[in-house]
């Protein structure tokens, strides 16, 4: 029997946060209400808080490959923290720039990861490409978060288009690998 991970799910997850946070900085860009964003983004930052916990306090990878624990768990246990903070903030009305500067600290985590998937090995083939476009792109969408800092008038919306565009294509490529992830599943099923 063989063994079938839930990575698939969270990356999906992933995606959807991703396209989540997003919407966030379109709403904000239009000036449109963004309380109908509480309840999604809280509903997946804790998806993604218990299924990054999970991975890295449980996932089943002994010995050397404990490292993937820490790769995939932790920063979308990281993410996860970070949208339940942001929907809790958006419902008591407040400002979400505070939230930028533990983003930009993820976005320096992932660039590290980044770094380390390349040169420890810890993904080749086919695989690499993918996950690196999920890492570096993820890593400058946290990063570019501080544009929270700076209010959305008139000159400065293009900094949130960006932002809108940057969160668009992460989320593109976590939808990507999670629908590979999903089939390759199906094919050897256990």
């Amino acid at each position: 029997m063989g063994f079938v991970d839930p990575l698939a799910a969270m990356l999906l997850s992933l995606g959807i946060s991703a396209a989540l946070i997003a919407a966030y900085f379109y709403m904000a860009a239009q000036g449109k209400d963004l309380k109908e964003l509480v309840i999604p983004s809280f509903a997946f930052g804790f998806f993604d808080f218990v299924s990054g916990f999970r991975m890295s306090q449980f996932w089943p990878f002994p010995g050397p490959l404990s490292a993937y624990n820490m790769l995939f768990g932790d920063p979308l246990m990281i993410l996860g923290l970070l949208l339940m903070a942001g929907s809790l903030m958006i419902y008591k009305q407040q400002n979400l720039r505070s939230i930028s500067i533990p983003g930009v600290m993820l976005g320096i985590y992932l660039f590290i990861e980044a770094a380390a998937m390349v040169n420890f090995k810890l993904e080749t083939g086919d695989d690499l490409i993918s996950a690196m476009g999920l890492y570096v792109m993820s890593g400058i969408s946290a990063v570019y978060s501080l544009v929270l800092f700076v209010k959305p008038d008139n000159g400065k919306k293009y900094l949130y288009y960006t932002a809108i565009i940057l969160l668009a294509l992460t989320a593109l490529i976590a939808l990507f690998i999670g629908y590979v992830a999903i089939y390759q599943h199906l094919q050897a099923p256990p």
